[in-house]
């Protein structure tokens, strides 16, 4: 739970690197806490016609900017500019974008910071 609250406490921090655990972590909180709004939603009967609800669209709005910020500093730690992220806009492109996040960031310092794990190379 410490990585979600720090992604969190960094919400529109674009700058610096992010781990993968740090990325990982925050996207898996982030799909159970929006299964289990969604789920509230359902049985509170807030769903709208388009499936979706209001508990959980207020979620996906509040972890908007974080989730992008993480994501860009998710790339920063792979030694990537932060537009690769629009990939996602690509509808296979995306996928390769989900294989960079998978892969392990560069060692030691690169142009966007310190390594995130501490390791110096």
């Amino acid at each position: 739970m410490d990585w979600y609250i720090g992604v969190l406490k960094k919400f529109a921090d674009f700058s610096g690197r992010a781990r993968r655990k740090e990325f990982w972590m925050f996207i898996l909180f982030s799909l159970i806490i929006s299964f289990v709004l969604a789920f509230i939603d359902g049985l509170l009967g807030m769903r709208a016609a388009n499936g979706f609800g209001l508990l959980s669209g207020l979620y996906t709005l509040a972890v908007l900017v974080p989730s992008i910020a993480v994501a860009v500093r998710r790339l920063h730690d792979r030694d990537m500019t932060g537009w690769f992220y629009l990939l996602m806009l690509v509808p296979l492109a995306n996928i390769a974008l989900i294989v960079i996040f998978c892969l392990e960031g560069t060692r030691g310092s690169n142009q966007y910071g310190p390594d995130p794990k501490g390791i110096a190379g």
